[in-house]
Parts: C-alpha cells; structure tokens; sequence
C-alpha cells in the first residue's frame, strides 16, 4: 500500500510531463480605431475536458500580459481554431508583442510568438 501511495504522485506527473502543449500556428493583428484586434490560430490535441487548450495571451516585450482570451471548453474537433480578441489596447511605442498558449494540463507553453506591430 505505500509503494502504491508514492507511485501515485510519479504517474500524475509523468502524465503532465508527456501532455502535448498548445501550437500557436498563426497571428493576425488589426488595428480598429486606437486599438487592435488579435485572431490567433492555434492547435492542440484536446482529449475533452480533461486536458484541453485553455487560452492564449500577448505579453509585452517584458513579458508582462497585456490581455488574455480564455477558451472555456474543449475543442476536440476544431482544430486547428481560431478565436479573436478585440478592443486592445497597447502601450505607445508598441512594436512587437508575444503570443504565448496554455492548456489545463501543462500549463503557460514555452513557445512566445513574437509578432510585428504596425
């Protein structure tokens, strides 16, 4: 019983360990009025409400987040997806931004997409 009692924690974090994070395949940014709108297109291998893309955010060139769009439920056959967030506004002076996913078992991807503002 107290092997089975350690072992557990070690298959939850092999689990989290081998869970596939969120692709982000492409950034569109517009800019309406004074402030922009972001559709992203990402890809993950959502299983259902288990492990699932959760949202994607852009981050500042300090890494700071400047706003998030929370995705609230699996998409496990919509991929790859996009979603839009618009009203952004930017700090001035704003040339490039980082888009950065997440999904409820991974958490926050390593990958930062670096995109161009113009």
């Amino acid at each position: 019983m107290y092997k089975l009692i350690l072992s557990i924690p070690l298959l939850v974090a092999a689990q989290v360990a081998a869970a596939d994070p969120t692709s982000i395949n492409s950034v569109r940014v517009s800019k309406e009025g004074g402030l922009y709108k972001f559709d992203v297109t990402i890809s993950h291998n959502d299983t259902g409400w288990d492990h699932f893309s959760d949202a994607w955010r852009i981050l500042d060139a300090d890494g700071n987040q400047l706003a998030i769009r929370e995705l609230i439920h699996p998409h496990v056959d919509e991929q790859p997806l996009t979603r839009s967030l618009s009203g952004v506004e930017l700090p001035a002076g704003t040339t490039e931004v980082g888009i950065q996913a997440r999904d409820t078992q991974s958490g926050w991807g390593k990958e930062i997409k670096k995109v161009q503002i113009k």
